[in-house]
């Protein structure tokens, strides 16, 4: 089913989310509704969201802006901390606002906040969050309370982490908060949901086309840029590719090696991002990518 005949189908009143892998085109079908049906294109990539690595993190240009509003891209320092419960607040206003949400992005836990609801946790003080960050897996999984291990998935350390800093940090188990969770701010059921389906076969080659322009058309250049202010404990500085790009400045990696490594980080992102989707499909109109 191509872009066209997708648009048909699809409720000009109601909120659009579109979510899928790096790559996929996702970007392009909320421009395309945008475009013919009208709203604003609303950003729900947590690296899109800072005012760093525009090129990168393959922020909207001029042209696309040119082509139907878009709002949450580049709008937080690249400094600064952010986490989900921030972008559900940046995000609030805008579903209320004159303009039809088509909300598009690749972070799956911004999805779930979104139409899941989020539990509002006091946020991590960084003492915590680095004494975290020196304890080896096993010690943070055998802090956690049972009914907390039982929850997660015990190898994905972040997870793990997470919910080790928050016992840590408020005294009370993740799963407690997780309990208070208040009503979502947009429920699936209220939205025409899309998902973009793209096996690697496929979508390898569109990641490989992707960063090579990135680094013909000014890749470098931003890494040059943000060299006097790099620090790798940024949020900001984990877009793919950021790393390698400073690693190249410096004069430790070549252009070729960046890309390798970029693409192959890029495809093992690419391939998290689909068992993300793939677990949590349910309400969600599966689309295939190569169709549009």
């Amino acid at each position: 089913m191509g872009t066209d005949e997708i648009l048909e189908t699809i409720d000009p009143d109601r909120p659009v989310l579109i979510a899928g892998p790096t790559a996929s085109g996702k970007s392009g079908l909320a421009l395309a509704i945008a475009e013919r049906q009208g709203g604003i294109v609303i950003n729900a990539d947590a690296l899109q969201v800072f005012d760093a690595w525009p090129i990168l993190t393959a922020q909207p240009d001029a042209a696309d802006r040119a082509r139907a509003p878009h709002a949450l891209y580049g709008h937080v320092p690249y400094d600064a901390p952010y986490s989900a419960g921030d972008w559900l607040r940046d995000l609030r206003p805008l579903l209320g606002g004159a303009d039809r949400p088509i909300i598009v992005g690749g972070t799956g836990l911004y999805f779930v906040a979104l139409t899941q609801g989020l539990a509002e946790i006091p946020p991590t003080p960084p003492a915590i969050r680095a004494e975290g960050d020196a304890l080896p897996l096993t010690e943070l999984v055998a802090a956690l309370d049972p009914r907390s291990r039982a929850a997660l998935d015990l190898n994905n350390r972040a997870r793990v982490q997470r919910a080790w800093e928050v016992a840590r940090n408020t005294g009370r188990p993740i799963t407690d908060w997780q309990d208070e969770t208040p009503p979502p701010a947009l429920p699936l059921t209220q939205a025409t949901a899309l998902c973009l389906e793209a096996p690697p076969d496929w979508l390898t080659p569109r990641i490989e086309a992707r960063f090579d322009a990135m680094l013909d058309h000014g890749a470098i250049d931003e890494a040059r840029a943000m060299r006097p202010r790099w620090d790798p404990t940024h949020l900001s500085s984990r877009a793919i590719g950021a790393a390698e790009l400073i690693a190249h400045i410096d004069g430790e990696l070549t252009r070729d090696e960046v890309r390798d490594r970029a693409v192959i980080a890029s495809r093992q992102y690419a391939k998290r991002q689909r068992t993300f989707f793939r677990a949590r499909s349910a309400g969600w109109r599966m689309i295939t990518a190569a169709t549009l």
